[in-house]
């Protein structure tokens, strides 16, 4: 969601700044700020509304240069998107602040201080912490003080940096439910939310854990966790590369990451599976023992991440022959879920930092779960360090904001996790070889999939006008069918449903007619003549199908009715992964034909760090 870039340094700091914004764009936002220290010790501040070029506008126009400084990308949560809501935020005396997430008990503490004579300029929660660590300075005397002092009394997540014109010295940062990462340099420090904004200066990170605050000097870092113990946190080096998050050739990132995704399932397998054999240890040292001992296994996760939840509900009911559970991450913690002797819990995260996903996790370590495992693509963030089981996706940095790679590395790491647990579960040697050739035959499956790019690319035009659009899959194929419906309705703004075929008849064939067009996955699989069957309706009441479908499928071309054939002999288990790939493109297609923002759509952030 909210972007935060922080810098102490002898040179001027404004421009790793910005490239740290730009690098943040993929997470959402609707403005732009910073604020730096100039050489007189005087805090000058700079805030637009939109786009990171537009604060690069600004600064054309007016510049700035500074050697300690901090920056955001703002999404609105409490107040419209303006230049008076966007931050950094100011108290008195020359100290600003950036903070992401949410503070739940702003209204009592706002109320307090208007009463102690505070004015307010914005609508934001975060306008609420500057002045409160304003007020504690009167008394502690010293900012690193004061922002614990301040960080005692909210009630929410936050990650928060401070600077202040008369400490100009040191940031001091403090991390609750929002992730926060100090990288480390050479007689210079920073502070971002996300590793991927310091690439270009540093690949050392401090991870700050939950109730730290820190001071970030030039020369040194400080950590006092939250019962105010000085204490040494690791430091990691990061494995990206900062040209990871370049777009290249292609005219957008989503495009490109869609054909990323051979290479990316292949490093996601690479290592892990090898000779016809899974290597369950992938998972952590301690996974061999503990999928023996699961018997029930409960899937957590959101929007895309939930789909290939549901994907995996049916391999891992139909192959593992085991009971799976999915819930939607924000609805989890609200239903007191019961849990079966022996559950592993699972969560699915791109970013890891998810707080509705992270919400349930921390839940579920108090709720008598066997184990925790988590499948993302982050190795640094929260959800990993959390979880006591781990399954990397590899899919490399994902920029746009509908998730296109990361979930096709998803399916595959539950396809492992499918094999570890059918292994655990009386699967035999030649059962696994089975299914882990299947999983190494899918990147050249996706790679013959994108050569329908130009064949859906016309097909797109078809889509340019309408309003509404309908998905249609069975099976493990019916949550592909919401995926598909997502992803047009993120990027093009085209309202989609996705529905199990079977429901048809239950109600959405009332909305059937010639000028919504019904999309339909149909792989030669047990369900496909049921499918066929669901289609006939479709035609019946006059509406237009498209249909990608196995060329064995018998399904034909004809009026009204628009097949694109898939490669042949895709089994069940690499269908999911497969038949995503045209449903992306066709949204892709789809957004570029009604010119809608294809990498960062409207009202939409990539990483949701906020229930």
């Amino acid at each position: 969601m909210c972007g935060i870039v922080g810098a102490v340094a002898e040179r001027d700091v404004v421009p790793i700044l910005m490239e740290g914004l730009r690098r943040l764009e993929y997470r959402g936002y609707d403005s732009a700020g910073l604020a730096v220290l100039n050489g007189s010790e005087h805090l000058t501040r700079l805030r637009t509304v939109g786009k990171v070029r537009m604060l690069d506008d600004a600064l054309a126009a007016q510049p700035i240069h500074g050697n300690i400084g901090i920056a955001h990308t703002r999404w609105a949560t409490h107040g419209v998107p303006s230049e008076r809501n966007a931050h950094p935020h100011i108290s008195r005396d020359g100290l600003a602040i950036v903070h992401n997430g949410i503070i739940e008990n702003h209204d009592e503490l706002r109320a307090d201080l208007e009463k102690r004579g505070y004015q307010f300029s914005s609508e934001t929660d975060t306008e609420v912490i500057a002045h409160r660590i304003h007020f504690h300075l009167q008394t502690v005397k010293d900012l690193f003080k004061a922002v614990r002092a301040t960080v005692a009394e909210l009630e929410g997540a936050y990650a928060l940096v401070v600077v202040s014109q008369h400490d100009p010295e040191r940031l001091i940062l403090a991390r609750q439910g929002c992730p926060v990462v100090v990288g480390l340099g050479t007689n210079e420090n920073f502070v971002a939310s996300d590793v991927a904004a310091l690439l270009p200066v540093t690949r050392r990170f401090i991870f700050l854990e939950e109730g730290d605050v820190a001071e970030v000097r030039r020369r040194a870092v400080r950590i006092i966790d939250r019962d105010g113990n000085t204490v040494e946190r690791a430091v990691r080096e990061s494995e990206l590369s900062a040209d990871a998050a370049e777009r290249g050739p292609y005219a957008h990132f989503m495009l490109k990451e869609i054909h990323e995704q051979p290479r990316a399932i292949a490093d996601t397998l690479q290592e892990r599976v090898a000779n016809g054999r899974l290597y369950e240890a992938a998972f952590g040292p301690a996974a061999p023992d503990i999928l023996r001992q699961t018997r029930n296994v409960h899937i957590v996760a959101c929007g895309t991440s939930f789909h290939a939840a549901v994907v995996a509900r049916y391999f891992i009911e139909q192959i593992c022959k085991l009971p799976c559970a999915v819930d939607i991450a924000s609805e989890y913690r609200y239903r007191s879920p019961l849990v079966p002797p022996d559950s592993l819990f699972v969560t699915i995260s791109q970013s890891g930092e998810t707080a509705d996903t992270l919400a349930a996790l921390r839940l579920a370590r108090q709720s008598g779960y066997l184990s925790t495992l988590a499948i993302c693509n982050v190795p640094e963030s929260s959800l990993v360090r959390e979880s006591q089981l781990v399954m990397l996706t590899r899919a490399g940095p994902e920029i746009g904001v509908a998730s296109t790679k990361a979930f096709a590395t998803q399916l595959t790491a539950l396809g492992m996790l499918v094999v570890a647990l059918a292994k655990q579960h009386g699967c035999d040697a030649e059962r696994e070889r089975q299914l882990v050739t299947r999983l190494i035959e899918l990147p050249g499956l996706v790679e013959k999939t994108l050569e329908l790019d130009p064949v859906i690319r016309e097909l797109a035009k078809r889509f340019a006008d309408k309003r509404h659009a309908l998905f249609l899959g069975r099976g493990a194929l019916y949550p592909i069918a919401l995926e598909g419906a997502l992803k047009l309705k993120e990027i093009s703004y085209i309202h989609a449903e996705g529905y199990p075929a079977g429901e048809l008849k239950h109600g959405p064939l009332a909305l059937v007619d010639a000028d919504m067009p019904v999309v339909a996955v149909a792989p030669n699989n047990d369900l496909l003549e049921k499918l066929k069957s669901n289609l006939m309706e479709v035609r019946a009441r006059g509406g237009e199908l498209i249909v990608f479908a196995d060329p064995e499928a018998g399904i034909h071309p004809s009026d009204g009715v628009t097949v694109i054939e898939m490669p042949r002999h895709v089994t069940y288990v690499q269908a999911p992964v497969v038949y995503t790939v045209p449903l992306q493109l066709l949204a892709y297609h789809a957004a570029i034909l009604r010119g809608t923002d294809v990498d960062q759509p409207r009202n939409l952030a990539k990483s949701v760090t906020v229930e």
